[in-house]
């Protein structure tokens, strides 16, 4: 089997005749007996009908004879395929091998001649049992060697599992506890596997913290990593994914060593038998297994159990399995905007067999189905190299037509469009109205190197002015702004069960919109908030939403809506008023995806399965996106820069000015001025660290605009000191202008330190904003701790200078000559109109009142 689900069997009957029985397959639309010298891509190329009899139709479980056409022999027949001539499609094929004397080779049949080697393919199977209308199991007994082959065949989805088993004997009504059951499926990387398990509970595997297991786990959960090959009794033989189908054979003993986990299989008995499928989680760090999820769906559909006799031979499934969704390959959807990039790679799963080595990636997929939009230009960066000319064509296999004689129509490239990754060449594609629905690329020199295009009308590249890709280019963003709301779209770019986008740094604390397909086939859109990790913090909101689509295509989801730019809300505590889109602010967008959604209470199965490693900042007037960068440590000594001003050397020198004037000299003046200034100096130093960083300076926050504030007024300061006027003379009445000057120099300087404070408490509050961060909380309880303590210190100081003020001044009624000395402690405003700053020079001469004495 290549594709098409074909098999069946094959028996050379004579020189001119061979009978093809228990035979299978797909219908195709041109379909012939094709014999070639090899099984390699250039000879099955150049291979030739070997009957005139046509396999146009869909077969089940057929026999019938074969005539090779005149002047046809087995002599130049090494390979015999089922092949489909317009697509150069291998169905299926069967390699001829003969055997003369143990060593030569010679014509099958005839007589002297040698005999056809028998072969089994891993895909034919001596029975078959049909589970439900999508799901089969096929097996093949060998008692003799105490082993059982089994072939697990579901028409189902890449990610999802198939379960097979027998049922303990003890069990009379739940029939899956106690159950031991083979659990395959698909890796992420398309490699097939298959774990045994046991049924302990109806429930996922879940891990106690003893490290226990309990639930639907494999045999080497519950004993320990380091038993796996103790306890894990199968082997995977082979598997593949065709058609929409999955097949997984495995071979596993009927009476197994781990008598604790498995159960012994009596092959002459009827037993009681289980399965399921359904959706699969992937491993994670606590439990590194691909772990069945609840199968879901009703009885004999989804799940379902029989009583079977293996040893007895059986088969009732007519026909081959015919999936809906029979496209695997992964779909890649043009966007005008970004150019797709054109490379090649090694063939690894190619759509379409026979195929060269080397085919076409597109943005790192392998022969990806893209999908275009009429009237929307699509850009390709050629990077194959000089020896592969890109073109798109009516022809499926490619390679110049007319060279076979054919002719097509070519819609863009040709010689000329080749390129390498140092030169890349530029290829622009604008489909029109009259473009088929169904083209291809390829190259031009080779044949089979691309696939499909499919080409429909506009879709969301039109109806949308801007768009970007999301973190890991696995999610396109599409919106459009208007007065008062924003319309926006997002496509996934692979298969999911559901597409979530979110507003913020992380899912946690963030705005969901998910999108998925119900139960009924139905697109939903729902709104939640976010407020932690698990299944229990994710809570529905009702937020406004218009326009709301939400559709799938093979498996990829895509969700529409359009909302308010401002939400309204009942009450103020609603998370959802904060959930403000402000066009003028970059937007934070994430995104995820699942195997599966609902509207119900959700569980920890319905958890994302990928997401984004990184939100990215959507710039939404600009139509454009840049990556989320961690800036932490850049805001982190911003801060610590701005703290050391505002909180410790602006504060003090202000602290040196009030409270130092009693030291002798112009000390406290020295103090005031070094410190002010060096604040200062570290303020505008911490400014243009931030801008530099941040690569611009943007006055939207409230931290910025009281920063912007504070700095302003520590920046009035020295120019106001140094437009203070002249000191009056000691003994002088302060001037109107010096007393005026005081207190701007004093309110001015006061005010930035408040401006100041307040811009570090923000600043704080808006790097909790950005990164939610944990220590955030702790910080700003230390801030507050400092200044109070601050203030706590400022109290004191001012509580001394108070009472030693009124202790001189009472002081003084008590003298009768005057005291030549100045009072270096009274403030620069102190009402009784004396300067209170020290003076550099005293009076040259004393006054002396004399009272007379009373009698």
């Amino acid at each position: 089997m290549v594709q098409h689900q074909l098999r069946g069997s094959f028996k050379v009957i004579d020189d001119c005749s061979f009978r093809v029985s228990n035979f299978d397959m797909l219908s195709g639309s041109e379909v012939y007996w094709w014999g070639a010298t090899g099984p390699d891509f250039e000879n099955l190329t150049a291979g030739f009908v070997v009957s005139d009899r046509r396999l146009n139709e869909t077969y089940k479980n057929s026999t019938f004879v074969v005539h090779l056409g005149k002047n046809v022999t087995w002599n130049g027949i090494q390979v015999l395929a089922v092949w489909d001539r317009p697509t150069a499609s291998n169905f299926g094929h069967v390699v001829l091998k003969n055997v003369s004397d143990g060593s030569t080779t010679g014509p099958p049949g005839g007589s002297g001649a040698g005999s056809v080697r028998g072969q089994v393919e891993p895909t034919m199977l001596e029975n078959c049992k049909v589970l439900s209308e999508n799901y089969r199991v096929r097996w093949t007994l060998n008692a003799d060697e105490n082993v059982i082959d089994i072939g697990l065949e579901a028409a189902t989805a890449t990610m999802n599992y198939m379960a097979f088993g027998w049922a303990n004997p003890k069990s009379t009504s739940d029939l899956m506890l106690g159950g031991d059951v083979a659990v395959t499926g698909f890796m992420e990387d398309g490699l097939p596997f298959v774990d045994d398990f046991y049924i302990s509970e109806y429930s996922d595997c879940l891990v106690n913290k003893d490290g226990s297991a309990h639930g639907v786990c494999p045999d080497s959960m519950y004993e320990g990593s380091d038993s796996t090959a103790l306890v894990n009794n199968t082997k995977l033989v082979y598997g593949h994914r065709r058609d929409g189908v999955s097949f997984i054979r495995y071979q596993k003993p009927l009476k197994s060593v781990d008598e604790k986990y498995d159960l012994p299989v009596n092959h002459t008995e009827d037993m009681v038998v289980i399965w399921a499928m359904g959706r699969i989680r992937p491993p994670d760090s606590i439990r590194p297994y691909y772990l069945p999820q609840n199968h879901g769906g009703p009885r004999r559909v989804t799940f379902g159990h029989l009583v079977l006799n293996i040893s007895e031979h059986m088969n009732d499934c007519l026909g081959p399995l015919d999936a809906e969704d029979k496209e695997d390959q992964d779909l890649i959807n043009a966007d005008g905007n970004v150019p797709l990039v054109v490379t090649t790679g090694p063939a690894l799963r190619y759509p379409n067999p026979p195929n060269p080595s080397k085919v076409l990636y597109i943005n790192k997929k392998e022969a990806p189905v893209l999908k275009v939009e009429r009237g929307v230009a699509v850009k390709f960066s050629i990077q194959a190299g000089h020896d592969v000319a890109l073109y798109i064509t009516s022809d499926p296999i490619g390679g110049n037509a007319t060279l076979r004689n054919m002719t097509e129509t070519v819609y863009a490239g040709g010689p000329q469009a080749e390129g390498v990754q140092a030169s890349p060449m530029e290829l622009v594609w604008l489909p029109d109205r009259n473009a088929p629905n169904l083209v291809y690329y390829h190259s031009l020199y080779q044949q089979k190197m691309g696939w499909i295009v499919q080409v429909v009308d506009g879709g969301l590249p039109d109806m949308y002015n801007n768009s970007v890709f999301l973190d890991d280019q696995q999610v396109t963003f599409f919106w459009t702004l208007s007065e008062d709301s924003i319309s926006i779209a997002a496509r996934a770019e692979k298969k999911s069960g559901y597409l979530a986008i979110g507003f913020g740094s992380g899912m946690a604390n963030s705005y969901a919109y998910v999108g998925w397909i119900d139960s009924i086939g139905r697109g939903r859109v729902n709104t939640y908030w976010i407020d932690g990790t698990d299944a229990s913090r994710v809570h529905p909101t009702n937020e406004s939403l218009t326009y709301v689509r939400c559709k799938s295509e093979n498996g990829i989801i895509t969700l529409e809506f359009t909302r308010p730019l401002k939400l309204s809300c009942g009450r103020s505590n609603d998370p959802i008023c904060k959930n403000i889109i402000d066009p003028t602010t970059p937007l934070k967008v994430i995104w995820a995806m699942g195997t599966g959604w609902t509207d119900g209470s959700l569980t920890e199965r319905n958890m994302h399965s990928v997401m984004s490693s990184r939100p990215v900042r959507v710039l939404l007037m600009r139509g454009s996106a840049e990556a989320e960068q961690d800036l932490r440590p850049v805001l982190a000594v911003h801060g610590f820069m701005m703290f050391l001003a505002w909180g410790i050397l602006l504060p003090g020198g202000i602290v040196a000015a009030r409270y130092l004037k009693h030291v002798k000299g112009d000390g406290w003046y020295q103090i005031h001025v070094y410190l002010q200034y060096s604040g200062l100096a570290i303020v505008l130093l911490a400014l243009l660290f931030a801008v530099a960083e941040l690569r611009g300076f943007h006055a939207g926050s409230l931290h910025v605009k009281f920063g912007i504030v504070a700095i302003f007024m520590a920046c009035v300061q020295p120019v106001n000191a140094s437009l203070r006027p002249k000191k009056p003379a000691n003994g002088e009445t302060v001037s109107s202008k010096r007393r005026l000057w005081e207190y701007l120099h004093v309110i001015v300087g006061r005010s930035a330190l408040v401006a100041g404070i307040t811009a570090l408490f923000t600043g704080m509050k808006h790097l909790g904003d950005r990164y939610d961060g944990e220590n955030v909380r702790g910080l700003n309880m230390a801030l507050i701790a400092w200044f109070l303590v601050g203030a706590l210190i400022v109290v004191c100081l001012e509580y001394r200078e108070i009472k030693k003020r009124r202790k001189k001044i009472s002081g003084r009624g008590s003298w009768v000559l005057g005291n030549v000395d100045e009072d270096d402690s009274v403030d620069l405003l102190s009402t009784n109109g004396t300067l209170a700053e020290k003076e550099s020079q005293t009076s040259g001469r004393m006054e002396v009142q004399l009272e007379p004495l009373n009698k």
